[in-house]
Formats: C-alpha cells, structure tokens, sequence
C-alpha cells in the first residue's frame, strides 16, 4: 500500500500547454474556416498550467480526464486537499470547454472519456465526512454546477436524435473494440454505443446522489434530483427496448453496440465485450441501494 501511494504522490507533474499559442506555431486560426485539420483546435482557450497527476511521468507525462478522477481516490487517503483540487482542475473555466465538454488528454482534447468525476465528487465529500467529521458543502456545490454542464454537453452533442442512447468513441476501452470507436463509421451513419449510454446512466445516478446530498442543506436542489432521477429511467427504457434497434438482446441476454446505418436500417453488433457488460454494471449499482 505505502508503495503504491508513494507511486501515486511520485507521479505529480507540472503540466503547460498555451493551447491558442500552440495552434498560432502551427499556423491553424481557430476562428477561420480551414481544410486544415490541427488537433485542439477547438480547445484555443486553454491554457494549461498546474501540477497534474499523471497516469506516469515518463511515459504518459500529461493528464488523462477519467484516469485523474480516479487518482483523487487513492491520493484522498494521503492528501485529501489535493485529491479535491484535482477533481475541481478540469472543471474550472480556463480547462472546461463552453460547451460543458471536459478535455480528455492532450493528444485529442475533442475526444470523449467516462464520465466519472460526479463518482469521484461523492467519494471524496464522504472520505471528508469520514476522515474529518465534516463535510465542504460548498466544493459540493462548485462541483455540481460545472458537472451539470458537463451531463448537458453529453444530452446536447452525443445524443444524436434525442433517443437517449449515446454515442461516445474512444471511451477508455480502446483495447476492446472490433474497430476505432473514435472514428467515422467505415459504413457511414453512426454508432449508438452500450457502453457510452451505461457512463450516462451511471453519471446520472451519481448527479441525484450529489442533488440530493445538497437537497438536504438547500431544498433549491430537489427538482434537480428528479430531473436527473428521470432521465436515468428514460435510458433505461431506451436501453432495454426489445427489437433490432433496441441494445438488449433477449435471447443472449447481453447488450451490444447498435450501428444506425445511412438508409435507416439499425442491428445489433453481436460482438461479446466489456461493451455489454458496462450496463449491467450500471444496474447493479442501482439495485444494490
């Protein structure tokens, strides 16, 4: 254990990046019209530069969104003012896009990770409760705010047609997929992912927890706990909609991935994975309170 967190405190890393300069050295002007595609682009108000915890200094030397959220749990049991500072890093102004977006990592900021840090926010507000006998209401409350733009990002932008089935990409699990999640679909059309709408139905679950948490100091925050408990259930029925564009399969008894093709046509992905096993995941997690 004591090496373990050793590594985790060892891993710090001042982390720079002038994005806006960075695209100007590249002669990309996000504010024109290009053919040009320049990574970040779209990231040129970001200006990094704060002590991060990398995943490895040598061989990743820069953050990683879901990869730091789930930093700040072990560091809390070392250094619990860190941990929280870490979490609140990526939702401030100066790193968070407009759009509610969180940057992922430096190689594709525009690329999507799991959305954990509303799991993480609760995880260190109880280790507080715990380990100090109170509670920080108000990084509660910071950390709400900024993470509901964040679920109004992934409803606006990766919900394609409002079916609350989600598209994603990338999602961490890079090492699992038939093909680049990240990329355009070799058949055209898109990809509603099992995996990407288990993160938000997890996200949700984690949004009524910190609402209601917050409801209990500020009944302000309890139609906000209802808005986030109904949309879970609208992803819950969507998911498990029974019929070729529905995820569940009935007779595997498995979810799978559904490529929505150019012509309307919709099936399933019958390829077993983590992919599937994720939503049900999410649903133990609800039956299990």
């Amino acid at each position: 254990m004591r090496q373990a967190l050793a590594g985790m405190l060892w891993s710090k890393q001042y982390f720079f990046y002038d994005t806006d300069r960075w695209l100007e050295e590249h002669g990309a002007d996000p504010m024109q019209p290009s053919a040009r595609q320049v990574r970040n682009r779209e990231w040129f108000h970001m200006i990094g530069d704060h002590i991060f915890s990398m995943p490895d200094k040598w061989e990743y030397p820069w953050f990683a969104a879901w990869d730091l959220a789930f930093h700040t749990l072990a560091l809390s049991t070392v250094d619990l003012d860190f941990a929280k500072e870490q979490l609140d890093l990526l939702l401030r102004q100066v790193y968070l896009h407009p759009s509610g977006q969180i940057p992922a990592y430096e190689w594709n900021f525009s690329d999507v990770n799991p959305p954990v840090q509303a799991f993480a926010a609760m995880f260190l507000y109880r280790m507080e409760q715990q380990l100090r006998q109170r509670t920080d209401l108000d990084f509660l409350k910071r950390v709400f705010g900024r993470l509901s733009a964040n679920f109004g990002w992934w409803i606006n932008r990766k919900d394609r047609f409002g079916r609350s089935l989600f598209e994603g990409g990338f999602l961490g699990l890079d090492n699992i997929g038939v093909f680049d999640r990240s990329a355009p679909l070799p058949t055209g059309g898109y990809l509603e992912q099992a995996d990407g709408t288990a993160w938000v139905a997890l996200f949700c679950q984690n949004m009524v927890d910190l609402a209601i948490e917050l409801a209990a100091h500020d009944p302000t925050y309890e139609e906000l706990a209802a808005n986030y408990l109904l949309e879970f259930l609208f992803i819950a029925r969507a998911m498990n909609a029974i019929g070729p564009q529905g995820m569940w399969d009935e007779e595997d008894g498995f979810y799978y991935d559904v490529p929505q093709l150019p012509d309307g046509s919709a099936t399933r992905l019958k390829v077993r994975s983590m992919v599937g096993l994720l939503p049900l995941c999410a649903a133990t997690v609800l039956s299990g309170r």
